[in-house]
């Protein structure tokens, strides 16, 4: 759980999905066993989209120059290079320092072309898969990359892993190295592609480093990797600097040709968002995706924009983005009642702060999974009903029967409707309004409330909301803490109000306990809310079992509906465009990734441009 300028979770380093976008020639060839086929591309549903094999990626140069520096700003900080265990805050780039056996494009969401594995076999059931390993995969050392590397990794993350990494791997039970260059998983389901993509996703840990080492520490000596980038320095908690490794041993495949042009590219880290826009503007920093409509609006009207030293573009956005807004702490009593959350939600108050302070741009979020084909969309269908129908007595009316709207307003930020139905919904939960103040009848105590948010945009963003809530009687506040902070108190339900977004994999699976799931919310880092739901956890085991995309859809979207209808959050809005402004010293192909503006990891500093931007 991670609001929109957080590090990404944990699965961005596990899944190759997600990461670098590789892709081979493909074949699919039946073995001696006609009960099972060996491949060089899989994907959880249908055939990958490539799977003609191609000279390059579309959407990369492979005659694109490789060297020259980029300076990156991230905001917050970091403390530790080990993301399997939970202990501390690691560099959102990381993952440019490793390979996993299988990895996919930006073109699409769930294809995966092989990487350090040449090819997978698996059975008719799918109750296992054994990965071959490229002979050529090596670590930065020059060790050769083995099957005993990934069963190391596989225990590393079940015994000690952060419990969102851990909720991908539920139905991999174990890993075994048939030869140094054969490894086999075993799953707990059948027939289903999930295990085995989420298996083709990991990365190994190298057992001749990590002999010797605690993999539960936090530590900040640079791990011993296999990717296109290495750790080159580090300064913590400040900056990181990484440098392309010029024999890296997957640079020929035709699923590397025209990536990681850029030779060295190092991470400045910032507490003020103020700050890092100013280091910006001044050329400190080279590139810069913007997530603040005020400041994309407002204050890009600067020199170097009009004589294009700098660029400022707006590009599509496909990526399937997840629900963005107020987490509730469910925990806690005064939140217990579903009519008390609805209320809040009808004294959020998005239209006047769209046109306030948003500047008309952002689409309001209506569902936990927007901008894809596994959100709810107006009433539900004939199989979402169906799914839904078991469960008729133990849901909100709304989500069997109608779509879910969030409350809309005039915009005026006066808008009187809702601040009634709110007060009714309050009065029904057992509070009423006595000299301005909204109490308890039982006990006399005005109802209290506090957001939390670790990034100062969403803090002014809230204020709006924060009094409103003031005026309608409510003790409300919003405190600003440093992104250490924030994760530690989500992760111990040490909150009333969380701001922030949710991210989303599709297509989605096992994770889906994480975010959701009873049993994750008794566990430290559990899911998003302390939500204990018994209908969402049969929808998420719906979504697990799920064999066709149009029944994973179905489970989805009736999953979607059953927590929507349930407000545990309050949604705000999302972008579906990317922002993007940079000094004019990179190249870039003409085609860009369908799901990602592919910086840095297509694009290079050309020569030219650069030495003029310096003139």
């Amino acid at each position: 759980m991670h609001s929109a300028r957080a590090p990404a979770p944990p699965r961005f380093v596990l899944l190759a999905a997600l990461l670098a976008a590789p892709l081979a020639c493909i074949s699919s060839a039946p073995r001696a066993d006609e009960n099972t086929v060996v491949k060089t591309a899989i994907a959880e549903f249908g055939e990958p989209l490539y799977a003609g094999g191609i000279e390059h990626l579309p959407y990369a140069n492979p005659n694109a120059p490789k060297g020259g520096k980029v300076v990156l700003g991230a905001f917050g900080t970091f403390e530790t290079l080990n993301f399997y265990v939970q202990k501390g805050e690691w560099p959102s780039s990381i993952g440019a320092l490793y390979d996993s056996l299988m990895a996919g494009s930006d073109d699409e969401i769930d294809g995966l072309y092989g990487l350090i594995a040449e090819s997978v076999e698996y059975p008719a059931d799918k109750s296992w898969a054994v990965f071959k390993l490229r002979d050529r995969a090596v670590y930065h050392d020059g060790m050769p990359i083995i099957a005993a590397d990934f069963v190391h990794a596989l225990d590393a993350v079940k015994k000690h892993g952060r419990p969102f990494i851990q909720s991908f791997y539920t139905d991999v039970l174990r890993a075994e190295a048939l030869s140094d260059k054969l490894l086999k998983f075993y799953f707990a389901t059948r027939g289903s592609m999930k295990p085995i993509t989420t298996a083709a996703g990991m990365y190994p840990l190298p057992v001749h480093y990590w002999k010797g080492r605690d993999i539960t520490a936090s530590t900040l000596e640079p791990p011993l990797t296999s990717g296109p980038y290495r750790v080159k320095k580090l300064d913590p908690g400040r900056s990181i600097t990484y440098e392309r490794v010029e024999n890296y041993w997957a640079r020929d495949l035709p699923h590397k040709r025209g990536l990681h042009n850029i030779g060295e590219i190092r991470y400045e880290y910032y507490r003020d968002l103020t700050v890092e826009f100013e280091a910006f503007k001044a050329g400190e920093i080279d590139f810069r995706a913007e997530s603040s409509a005020k400041r994309w609006a407002t204050e890009y009207d600067i020199a170097a924009i009009k004589n294009g030293g700098m660029i400022k573009a707006e590009l599509p956005n496909k990526r399937p983005r997840g629900m963005g807004g107020y987490f509730f702490n469910l925990k806690r009593e005064k939140f217990a009642d579903i009519r008390v959350r609805e209320a809040l939600l009808h004294l959020y108050d998005f239209e006047a702060i769209r046109r306030t302070l948003l500047y008309g741009q952002y689409k309001r979020i209506a569902s936990y999974f927007p901008n894809s084909d596994y959100g709810a969309r107006g009433e539900p269908d004939a199989a979402e009903r169906a799914l839904l129908a078991p469960f008729a007595n133990d849901i909100p009316e709304g989500a069997l029967k109608r779509a879910f709207i969030p409350p809309k307003t005039d915009g005026s930020g006066r808008d009187r409707a809702g601040k009634r139905r709110a007060l009714q919904l309050f009065k029904e939960a057992g509070f009423e309004l006595r000299g301005g103040k909204l109490v308890s009848r039982a006990s006399g105590a005005q109802f209290q409330l506090e957001l939390m948010t670790a990034y100062p945009e969403s803090q002014r963003l809230a204020l709006p909301y924060v009094e409103a809530l003031k005026k309608f009687g409510i003790d409300a506040s919003i405190r600003l803490v440093d992104t250490s902070q924030w994760r530690t108190r989500i992760h111990d339900y040490d909150f009333d109000m969380w701001i922030g977004a949710l991210n989303f994999f599709p297509p989605p699976g096992t994770e889906l306990k994480s975010f959701f799931g009873s049993e994750s919310a008794d566990q430290r880092g559990g899911n998003s809310g302390g939500i204990k739901n018994p209908v969402v956890d049969a929808l998420i085991e719906k979504a697990i079992a799920a064999r066709e995309a149009d029944e994973l859809q179905t489970a989805v979207r009736a999953l979607d509906r059953v927590l929507l209808w349930n407000h545990y959050v309050i949604p705000t809005y999302y972008n579906d465009e990317a922002w993007v402004a940079y000094w004019n010293r990179f190249g870039r192909p003409e085609r860009s990734p369908v799901y990602a503006t592919g910086f840095p990891r297509v694009w290079w500093v050309d020569r030219e441009k650069d030495a003029e931007l310096k003139r």
